[in-house]
């Protein structure tokens, strides 16, 4: 009877721990319990991102950015989407429409996760996405008078405290010099006896009022002619006052010389790399002084790249160590003469650079 008992108590034992065991595995892997019920992981996890405005002609969208992102999964009551461009956001309605910022065409690796309480299971997919530039400043140079005074400050003088380069100008900031008028800004460069100088002109910065930090600009302009005239569109770093130059930067999207017709330069200079010693590519055009053409900066974090009518001529390589990441103010101005400028034509009377439009986009 003894025997007979202990055999008894010795089966149930075996079957508790079977059980035990069957509870355990199957709360384990692809379940986990939640108030004693158990919770399944979510699986079958599908993403779709759909750039709006797709089609033949723009199988990348049509340049707004937004995406519509749809997500399904079996069991799935939450999921959590990386977006690829840093952000990262939470739905439970399996769908979620998001609009990039960065311009070009760009791709992105999209990491989604469906969530089922604890449990979770994760896809990607990848989306290439075009996003058209949006304008964050610009100035058409449509209302005639003196250039806008909330968007323009003027450098007057002949800079020979600092900003000169021995050039012969004085700036100033009369109509003669410097007007809007017909839809475009006019900078002109006189031969006139003026505060002890043989020439006056004109150079306006938007220093104080707008800066930027990365971006593409464009100008549509006419350039004077004219041996000795130096017009330019170029670019310094906010903290000029305070770091001075070139440790500020300087950027120049576009200068021309009278003395080198349709040779346009584009140039950085910085430390160690300024002056005569600067990084310089040139590129010839035809009829810069006769037609409008268009002159564009393209400004990453990685990259600076010149252009003239939308063709490439210069590329740099930016990184981290150089003043190039920091925000930068526009200048616009017409010298004569100096280190750069050379020889004046001595018939030289006055010329007239024309600026359509500046544009600058994120």
């Amino acid at each position: 009877m003894k025997k007979q008992f202990n055999n008894f108590n010795k089966s149930k034992l075996m079957l508790s721990v079977f059980l035990s065991a069957f509870l355990f595995f199957s709360c384990s892997g692809d379940t986990t319990t939640s108030g004693g019920e158990a919770v399944v992981k979510p699986s079958n996890l599908v993403v779709v991102a759909t750039p709006t405005g797709v089609s033949t002609q723009n199988p990348n969208g049509d340049g707004s950015g937004t995406v519509s992102f749809t997500f399904t999964a079996t069991n799935a009551t939450s999921y959590k989407i990386a977006l690829g461009d840093g952000e990262t956001k939470e739905t439970t309605t399996g769908s979620l429409t998001y609009t990039y910022n960065a311009a070009g065409t760009n791709t992105y690796t999209i990491y989604v996760s469906a969530y089922n309480g604890s449990q979770f299971v994760s896809s990607s997919v990848s989306l290439t996405l075009y996003v058209a530039p949006k304008a964050i400043w610009a100035d058409e140079f449509n209302v005639d008078g003196a250039p806008d005074a909330t968007k323009w400050v003027y450098d007057l003088g002949t800079g020979d405290w600092g900003w000169g380069n021995n050039e012969a100008q004085y700036y100033t900031s009369r109509t003669d010099n410097v007007k809007v008028q017909n839809g475009v800004l006019k900078i002109t460069t006189i031969k006139e006896n003026y505060n002890g100088s043989n020439y006056t002109s004109a150079r306006i910065k938007t220093q104080g009022k707008f800066s930027f930090k990365y971006g593409r600009v464009e100008i549509k302009a006419k350039l004077p002619s004219g041996g000795g005239t130096w017009p330019a569109l170029w670019m310094l770093g906010d903290n000029i006052t305070s770091a001075g130059w070139p440790a500020c930067g300087e950027i120049d999207i576009m200068e021309h010389l009278g003395n080198q017709l349709n040779k346009i330069y584009g140039t950085l200079h910085y430390p160690n790399f300024s002056g005569g010693n600067a990084v310089s590519r040139t590129t010839n055009i035809t009829n810069a002084t006769t037609e409008f053409h268009i002159y564009s900066l393209d400004w990453r974090a990685d990259s600076i790249k010149f252009y003239v009518d939308g063709t490439l001529f210069h590329t740099f390589t930016n990184t981290s160590a150089l003043p190039f990441n920091q925000n930068f103010f526009l200048i616009i101005n017409c010298a004569i003469g100096g280190n750069f400028g050379g020889t004046i034509d001595p018939n030289f009377v006055s010329s007239t650079y024309e600026v359509d439009y500046i544009r600058v986009f994120n």
